[in-house]
């Protein structure tokens, strides 16, 4: 039997709260029917030596498996799923395609998404934010494009739904801010199709109990 640990933060600010990285290993957890139990931590638990050594970033999630300890969200999920049919096919060009698609979301559509959010979620007043906003949101829409033209007629990035799946939906949310999926019929129906699956449902639950019980108090 594994005895896995995943830390979350114990409170993020709302604007954080279903977007923490976290969620991403719990889904793939879900999905794999693998226990766990989350290692709450705050600013203080982050920054210290021991987090370090565990996360040389100061990030979360680590992974803890029986003295295995991981960090990289991609890298977890990659970690599951390959020991988890329900996230990866078993048969190798199955395997390798889910893969390919894990680090197109994380390669290819991620880093354009987080540079829109990181203008307007931290940066909307700045004026060189205010400059570069229009294109960031131009090289965002060309990404969603291609993805769209992807998935034009399918339910999933291959034949089911895989890791690559559980990472581009995951990707998407960060956008929940704006109207860009929205705005893309096929795209929103794939977020809301992959959202609606017991395993996520139950991951993001399990996500946001804490910061409703750990919440600073209302001034």
């Amino acid at each position: 039997m594994r005895n896995i640990r995943v830390s979350a933060f114990r409170w993020v600010p709302p604007l954080a709260q279903g977007l923490v990285r976290e969620l991403r290993v719990r889904w793939a957890l879900e999905e794999a029917g693998l226990a766990y139990e989350a290692r709450l931590i705050g600013p203080e638990e982050q920054l210290s030596e021991r987090s370090r050594r565990l996360q040389p970033f100061g990030q979360v999630p680590v992974y803890e498996e029986d003295g295995l300890v991981l960090f990289e969200s991609g890298a977890i999920v990659l970690h599951i799923a390959e020991r988890s049919e329900a996230l990866m096919p078993a048969e190798p060009a199955g395997r390798a395609r889910t893969k390919t698609w894990m680090f197109a979301a994380l390669n290819s559509v991620e880093p354009a998404i987080q540079n829109l959010a990181e203008i307007d979620l931290f940066n909307a007043q700045e004026e060189w934010a205010k400059l570069r906003r229009p294109g960031a949101v131009e090289a965002v829409k060309a990404r969603l494009a291609d993805l769209a033209g992807w998935l034009e007629g399918r339910e999933y990035l291959e034949e089911r739904f895989t890791a690559g799946d559980l990472l581009m939906t995951t990707v998407l949310r960060i956008l929940r801010h704006t109207e860009l999926v929205a705005e893309v019929p096929v795209l929103e129906a794939y977020r809301l199709r992959c959202e609606a699956r017991p395993a996520f449902r139950k991951a993001l639950a399990d996500h946001m109990a804490p910061f409703a019980k750990y919440a600073p108090p209302s001034r």
